[in-house]
């Protein structure tokens, strides 16, 4: 473990802790430099403090830098669907069933072990060595597209663009029941369960912004074809909102009807297009990923 004791010089005053160790630290990037002080790897006057807060002059600083940990997710040569690569990112069509990153029963077969086989070391590591090169995640039974980072200066400015809401995703789904509206906004906080903590939920008291857009492309019998447009990426975000507007997803055994009755597992969820500013080139880039065979059929299915 490295440690330093950093002073403030009178100028400095005033500037928000996470701001200036990045200038400090040198080879950090501001996000591993909030990761560090969520993780009480920092110290002001012996105290854990916030990211935001503003130093004064009088301040004793100290940082906690970890070894880095010895990386146990092996490389596996797993088929990826390509749809773009260069020297900063990677833009895969995940399938569903397949897990994003390793985590407790899931430490194999996931889109990282793939990555790491076909990336080598080519990933950023701001998220640790059990999520590398992840900016953003879909869940295991939802199929689409993800944009990786290559290398840590493309996670910063991906990240940020999901901050800020500037990287456009775009969803398909089938929902049970018939909506009447042909569009809508579902504007409804997001938080943890408040008796499942397994699950999400909107959450008035404890829950985060949450938008929703959606767009009805097709109705049948007894379910809706939508386009489902994110502001915001809170956890299993359209899967709660459409249950909460009474048409959860179809074969969302978490959030809808207990019993499986379409031919599948998982969800009818897919990330279908995604759009963002090139994090070094600084051009717009937009990719479509088409509706997997799965869908397809479901759609067939319900036209039938």
């Amino acid at each position: 473990m490295i440690t330093k004791e950093i002073r403030l010089v009178s100028d400095e005053e005033g500037v928000r802790l996470d701001s200036w160790l990045t200038e400090k630290i040198g080879g950090f990037s501001r996000s591993y430099i909030q990761k560090l002080i969520r993780d009480g790897n920092v110290e002001v006057n012996g105290k854990n403090p916030k990211a935001n807060y503003k130093l004064k002059l009088e301040d004793r600083i100290s940082v906690f830098v970890p070894e880095p940990e010895k990386l146990d997710v092996k490389p596996e040569n797993i088929h990826l669907d390509i749809m773009y690569e260069d020297d900063d990112i990677i833009v895969v069509n995940k399938p569903k069933g397949m897990v994003v990153h390793p985590a407790a029963g899931n430490y194999t077969g996931t889109l990282v072990n793939a990555l790491m086989a076909h990336c080598k070391d080519n990933l950023s590591d701001i998220n640790g060595v059990i999520r590398p090169g992840i900016v953003h995640r879909i869940d295991k039974d939802t199929s689409g597209i993800l944009v990786v980072a290559k290398n840590n200066e493309a996670h910063e400015k991906l990240s940020q663009m999901l901050k800020k809401h500037d990287i456009k995703r775009v969803y398909h789904a089938v929902v049970e029941g018939v909506i009447q509206e042909d569009c809508g906004k579902i504007d409804a906080p997001i938080g943890r369960h408040p008796v499942d903590r397994k699950k999400m939920a909107v959450n008035t008291r404890n829950g985060r912004n949450a938008v929703t857009y959606f767009k009805v492309l097709e109705r049948f019998k007894r379910a809706t074809y939508v386009e489902v447009t994110l502001e915001t990426g809170r956890t299993h975000q359209i899967r709660v909102h459409m249950s909460y507007i009474g048409h959860p997803v179809a074969g969302d055994e978490v959030y809808g009807r207990r019993k499986q009755e379409y031919g599948f597992s998982g969800q009818a969820l897919h990330a279908k297009i995604l759009g963002f500013v090139h994090p070094t080139k600084n051009r717009y880039m937009e990719f479509d990923s088409g509706l997997p065979e799965y869908f397809k059929k479901l759609l067939d299915d319900l036209r039938k």
